[in-house]
């Protein structure tokens, strides 16, 4: 049997790993798009473009534990399509892989703005080359400017804030994130912002890149006429499921590869194909409907749950979704779903040592917490939100939201 796992990212890598883990020991193919032994995207954002840091990301799989697990790393090969009738893998290089079990972890692609084109100095972030083309042009770039108020881009700001650059974010929505924790919590998550002297402009939308005439970026202007300066841009306004290969293939692709609860793609044999990670369009035992998330803890757990399946083995137990984010020296944590409930109990601000948020479900049982610098208090939410337990019976001291 072969299993071909297209993507090495977290959730690819994962995959494999699992499988030797689990006793598999027939043949494994990783094929990643990009050259680069496969690392750690969250870094990017943040350690990657660090002052004081090496630049590098953490690798996920080195070359010796391929070799020492028996894993085919074929790295700098882009799958084009995919043949399901033949179980073929069309490549770049005009190779035709073959399957037995296929994985599609290809992720998620950034979303771009009109106009940019070749434009130099405009930037999206989510390779390793991405962030060191960043990293490059960040000490000569006086005045940046960040479209997207997302955590890609507030991690973007805060490290080039650190660099004590000129930062000015500009984000849509009247409220940054208020979509996702509500009006409260997105003024409070705004506010961080303007802690660390990055002006925010919110409620206003993009229209067109100002440029010097020779190809280099010098300015954003708004949806309102007006002009930011800017020697850098960087674009961080979401994602969309890397699905473009398979468009041929017949495979629901409305939401990234939809799959049932044990990733097993639907619409072809039981077992044959599975989706993981951010292009998996899922249902969720736990949050009990489907969900595409762009999670890296998701994504590992989706390698563990693949891993199983392939093996005949029993799934390892689903966890509520989680995700964090570092900026300004702070560290944000969200557990379950906050846009899915109300916000329910609010304790501590940004001008605080910590902030805790939790959010509640027409009964009263939290669905989802964002919480601030309190890992104590966090851990407790999570188990909250896991068991979906109470709001008042949490006994953190927290206080009713208005």
């Amino acid at each position: 049997m072969t299993v071909l796992i297209i993507g090495a990212s977290v959730a690819g890598v994962r995959t494999a790993q699992a499988l030797r883990q689990g006793g598999f020991q027939e043949r494994i193919t990783l094929v990643g798009e990009e050259r680069h032994q496969p690392y750690d995207k969250p870094a990017l954002s943040k350690e990657v473009l660090a002052p004081d840091r090496a630049g590098e990301p953490p690798v996920l799989l080195t070359k010796q534990e391929a070799d020492e697990r028996g894993i085919e790393l074929m790295l700098g090969v882009k799958a084009v399509g995919l043949d399901l009738t033949e179980r073929r893998v069309a490549t770049d290089g005009g190779e035709r892989l073959p399957f037995d079990r296929l994985v599609l972890a290809t992720g998620v692609t950034p979303r771009t703005l009109p106009g940019t084109g070749d434009l130099s100095g405009v930037h999206t972030l989510r390779t390793a080359d991405d962030a060191w083309a960043l990293r490059a042009e960040l000490d000569r770039s006086p005045r940046v400017v960040v479209i997207g108020a997302g955590f890609i881009g507030a991690e973007f700001a805060a490290a080039a804030r650190a660099r004590g650059l000129d930062v000015c974010v500009v984000e849509a929505q009247p409220i940054p994130m208020a979509h996702l924790f509500g009006e409260r919590v997105g003024r409070m998550l705004a506010g961080i912002h303007a802690m660390n002297g990055v002006a925010v402009e919110a409620g206003v939308g993009f229209s067109s890149f100002t440029d010097d005439g020779r190809g280099r970026v010098t300015g954003v202007v708004l949806a309102d006429g007006r002009t930011l300066p800017a020697d850098l841009v960087v674009v961080g306004i979401g994602a969309r499921p890397a699905t473009d290969w398979l468009e041929s293939s017949g495979l629901d692709l409305a939401n990234g590869v939809a799959c049932d609860s044990r990733l097993r793609v639907t619409g072809v044999g039981v077992g044959a194909v599975y989706a993981a990670g951010d292009i998996a369009h899922r249902y969720h035992p736990m949050c009990g409907k489907s969900l595409r998330i762009e999670h890296w803890t998701n994504a590992g757990e989706h390698g563990e749950i693949v891993a199983a399946d392939i093996l005949g083995q029993q799934a390892p137990r689903a966890q509520v979704p989680y995700v964090w984010s570092d900026q300004y020296g702070r560290r944000i944590q969200i557990v379950g779903r906050p846009a899915e409930g109300r916000l329910s109990a609010l304790r501590g601000g940004i001008e605080d040592s910590g902030m805790t948020a939790v959010y509640a479900d027409e009964a009263g049982r939290a669905v989802g917490a964002l919480v601030v610098d309190d890992p104590r208090t966090f851990m407790s939410c999570r188990k909250a939100v896991a068991s979906g337990a109470q709001v008042s019976d949490l006994g953190l001291g927290l206080l009713e939201a208005a």
